[in-house]
């Protein structure tokens, strides 16, 4: 019998092998490789960002009544919970809403009194207050000629007469962005009402519409994203509540007018972290030179760097950092992307977006694992 020989083929040495590309992708470094997979999935969370927020640019009173009513709820679900406890619910949200807004008018009408008593005197004294300033520009060492200084108080009461349809023209257009206010702060008032009502009923309806692999990831992000939320609103409230308060005492002791509307606006502009405050800090300023001198003015100066100081390194860290745990680069630059992008509105709402997304993204991150070291035998 004869034996047939069967011939076996070779193996082919591991390489790459001609004609799929694989030699092209092993002559490319590992990090250019590495930088390029990133660089497609940022373009792809890019479009999507951007389209998120073309779509919140085009319906952005509706995503600001929005915002105002979960700001709302964050500060009364609270004291409607408690008060619910001895009361029906509907009837503990509309007492929290209620009080809320008296002490809310209150305040503002405190402030419109205050503005009206003053007005006669404050016109008065700001008259005085430049003829003061221009003296003290045209002396050492600014030496400013006194001509130069009249013509320009001409030129800015030519150019108000001048330009006074235009004036009455932008008032008029004012008047439609403030039915405008009126509707979005309307809106916000309706949609806190629900929140505050049975808000974590809305929610549990939202996650059961979702898939059920899902659920529970975006339920447990929903937590974290709304306990960051309540945290930054109570700590900026009260970081700003406390700046009002100080601002106003100082104001008082120096004698400026209007300590009270000052306050007030220190208070708001608090809202703005890092840059509110230094803003109306330097329109006190502003008036403190004009009715009381340069004095006075220059301690509202200093008063801006104890508060900025007082406001970073104090209230800041005990009171926020529990719930929000940023870096003040990180704070600084969504306040300036956020007013560029939208303005006033958006440097008040980027640094909580900013504090929420890293919630979000905190919370859905899996847990590092341990290695457990094996002991030596």
């Amino acid at each position: 019998m004869t034996r047939r020989l069967v011939t076996r083929p070779a193996r082919r040495p591991p390489g790459p092998r001609p004609g799929r590309g694989d030699g092209a992708d092993a002559a490319v470094s590992p990090i250019l490789r590495t930088a390029a997979a990133y660089a497609w999935r940022l373009l792809v969370v890019g479009a999507v960002a951007y389209g998120v927020f073309a779509v919140l640019g085009r319906f952005h009173e509706i995503a600001l009544a929005l915002f105002l009513g979960l700001v709302t709820a964050a500060m009364l679900r609270p004291a409607a919970d408690q008060l619910a406890r001895i009361v029906p619910r509907p009837l503990a949200v509309a007492l929290s809403l209620v009080v809320s807004a008296v002490l809310v008018l209150g305040a503002l009408a405190l402030v419109g009194e205050s503005v009206a008593n003053e007005w006669p005197s404050l016109v008065r004294e700001f008259r005085v207050g430049l003829d003061r300033i221009q003296a003290w520009l045209s002396g050492p060492p600014f030496r400013l000629d006194s001509h130069v200084l009249s013509d320009l108080q001409s030129k800015i009461g030519t150019y108000l007469s001048s330009h006074r349809s235009t004036l009455l023209n932008t008032a008029v257009s004012g008047a439609g962005r403030v039915v405008a206010v009126l509707t979005v702060a309307a809106l916000g008032l309706f949609c806190s009402v629900f929140f505050i009502y049975s808000g974590d009923r809305q929610w549990d309806w939202f996650c059961e519409q979702l898939p059920q692999g899902v659920r529970e990831r975006v339920g447990r992000a929903g937590k974290a994203a709304w306990r960051t939320f309540t945290g930054y609103t109570h700590g900026i409230v009260l970081v700003a509540a406390t700046n009002a308060i100080l601002v106003g005492i100082a104001l008082f002791a120096l004698g400026v007018p209007l300590a009270v509307p000052l306050a007030l606006l220190e208070f708001f502009a608090a809202f703005v972290p890092l840059i509110g405050s230094p803003v109306a800090l330097g329109v006190a300023a502003v008036v403190a030179l004009a009715a009381q001198g340069p004095l006075v003015a220059g301690l509202v100066v200093a008063l801006i760097v104890v508060i900025g100081q007082i406001e970073g390194h104090l209230l800041h860290p005990l009171v926020m950092s529990w719930a929000v745990r940023l870096h003040p680069m990180v704070v600084a630059l969504s306040v300036v992307a956020g007013a560029i992008a939208a303005g006033i509105v958006g440097a008040v709402v980027a640094v909580p977006l900013v504090s929420v997304a890293w919630s979000v993204r905190q919370s859905l991150r899996p847990p590092a694992h341990t290695e457990v070291r094996r002991r030596p035998r």
